[in-house]
């Protein structure tokens, strides 16, 4: 049986404690779960509920004040020791891209930090941008000069370059127009089914969540309420929050 690509078991991440010599706010609360290589799990709840602090801590990038974290089935361990291995794609992509290099640069920018010689970072750059459906002659472009939708697939690409093996998604598709929207979540799709990994999908959009992800976790004030397969929640959400959510949308 093959090892879930990211495990969280009973992650807490609490701030201020030390400082204000309180118990602290807890943003995330006791949270347990496990993501399999192919797997999107989807990750909603209203903003301050806690998402984005649970995003960083399946990056590595916050440590959690209790629990433990398993990558590949081994203890998460150093950062470092996961470099590549990690992905994330952000809501705004100019986050991710320096409007001074272009775009071939930013893409092949993670390899260069990984050591990886010239001769095949341009390869494998120039595949890249293949695979997001740009072609090479985006690699000589600049931030400033594409629409919103081809710079979040350059965003991608960047954030596949890699071959990580979990990627985080925060909002990666909600500042884009709903028709590139579209298009954006069917890439995701194509290239997790082409390359395997496993995915974090953090949004408000419930909608999005529907077509993409086949689990939803439903985060309130810092916990899980809900955590079911995809077609038994958008079918009767057990929970009243859940329930809340899904009248949002209609």
């Amino acid at each position: 049986m093959t090892a879930p690509v990211v495990e969280l078991d009973k992650i807490t991440v609490t701030y201020g404690g030390r400082l204000f010599r309180g118990e602290g706010f807890q943003a995330v609360k006791g949270i347990s779960l496990a993501i399999a290589p192919g797997e999107t799990v989807g990750l909603v709840g209203e903003s301050g509920s806690g998402k984005t602090t649970l995003g960083r801590v399946c990056l590595g990038l916050q440590p959690p004040s209790a629990g433990h974290m398993r990558f590949g089935g081994a203890p998460f361990g150093r950062l470092r020791a996961r470099r590549g291995q990690l992905s994330v794609v952000l809501q705004h992509p100019e986050w991710a891209l320096n409007p001074r290099l272009s775009c071939g640069t930013s893409i092949e920018e993670p390899l260069m930090i990984l050591g990886v010689g010239a001769e095949e970072r341009r390869a494998r750059g120039t595949e890249m941008l293949e695979a997001v459906g740009l072609g090479a002659s985006f690699a000589d472009r600049y931030p400033g000069q594409l629409s919103g939708g081809q710079r979040q697939r350059v965003a991608i690409a960047r954030a596949l370059i890699t071959e990580p093996r979990f990627i985080v998604f925060d909002e990666a598709v909600s500042a884009l127009d709903v028709s590139v929207q579209a298009q954006v979540l069917n890439l995701i799709r194509e290239l997790q089914d082409q390359h395997g990994f496993g995915a974090l999908f953090i949004s408000h959009d419930l909608a999005a969540t529907r077509y993409i992800c086949h689990r939803i976790a439903v985060m309130y004030h810092g916990a899980f309420v809900e955590v079911a397969d995809a077609a038994r929640f958008y079918g009767v959400p057990e929970h009243p929050y859940s329930r809340k959510l899904m009248e949002a949308i209609g």
